[in-house]
């Protein structure tokens, strides 16, 4: 039988306890997705719990998209992969009732994005390029409606979570990936999204291009400097495009220089 102390002064629930012990004996005896757990009667045993506590805890380690139980001859609790997607969506649960803005999301961005690039470039390879060519294709023209300008938004967001996947570093991958996934959730990118004024493609195309080049090349330097470069270009258009929206443009800074810019570009 286990015994479940706690360093805490304060006590845990006994729930939370049994989650963990389960937890750490799964990393302890190298168990894999698809192993399955003791039955039922052998957790109560182990853990001297009741019925219902074992179930609780399960439940708990099911949510958390570690375990899957199935019910029925062979059936029981085993070994889950929690994949990216499911991960991501208890992450934004946390986020759901706080505010994240478009500054907050690229003051990330401008770091770990070139990072990830620089991560990327040694595992790229033709397959990959051939990904980001094609990406590149769904957005290098004008949309034909706004169904196609939605598509092509999104598109232009794929591509970065193309070179996130051949980074060495999964962390600093999913990290990227969960930043990427927030601009498009979040609901003041999909009202900028949709209108008929995205951000400039042509230099957006312009900034990918050349890190392609860069990347083949082996340049790390080149990598880091140009994706820095093209996230805080998306930052700029993206904070200004925000500040039309809202009717904004005497008030924000961002918006003031991006509209100036424009004004000496027309004379």
């Amino acid at each position: 039988m286990i015994t479940l102390d706690t360093p805490s002064p304060l006590r845990r629930k006994r729930t939370d306890e049994i989650v963990d012990a389960i937890k750490k004996t799964i990393i302890e005896h190298g168990l894999q997705p698809g192993d399955r757990l003791p039955q039922e009667r052998e957790l109560m045993e182990q853990y001297a719990a009741s019925k219902g506590t074992i179930r609780e805890a399960l439940k708990s380690l099911e949510v958390q998209g570690l375990i899957r139980t199935r019910t029925g001859p062979g059936g029981g609790a085993f070994i889950d992969t929690m994949s990216e997607n499911r991960a991501m969506s208890l992450l934004s649960n946390y986020l759901f009732a706080k505010t994240v803005t478009i500054g907050e999301i690229y003051a990330l961005r401008k770091v770990l994005e070139p990072l990830v690039a620089v991560s990327a470039m040694t595992n790229m390879d033709e397959t990959a390029y051939r990904r980001l060519d094609g990406i590149i294709a769904i957005y290098d023209h004008e949309p034909a409606d706004a169904q196609e300008r939605w598509d092509q938004r999104m598109a232009e967001l794929d591509f970065h979570a193309v070179v996130a996947e051949y980074a060495d570093n999964a962390l600093l991958a999913f990290t990227c990936r969960f930043l990427q996934r927030l601009l498009k959730d979040l609901a003041v990118c999909h009202d900028i999204y949709i209108q008929p004024k995205p951000v400039l493609r042509a230099q957006g195309i312009q900034y990918q291009r050349k890190m392609i080049a860069a990347m083949q090349a082996g340049d790390a330097e080149s990598v880091h400097a140009i994706m820095s470069d093209h996230m805080a270009y998306a930052e700029r258009s993206m904070l200004d495009l925000q500040a039309e929206l809202n009717g904004d443009f005497l008030h924000d800074p961002v918006a003031r220089g991006g509209n100036e810019k424009r004004r000496k570009r027309q004379k």
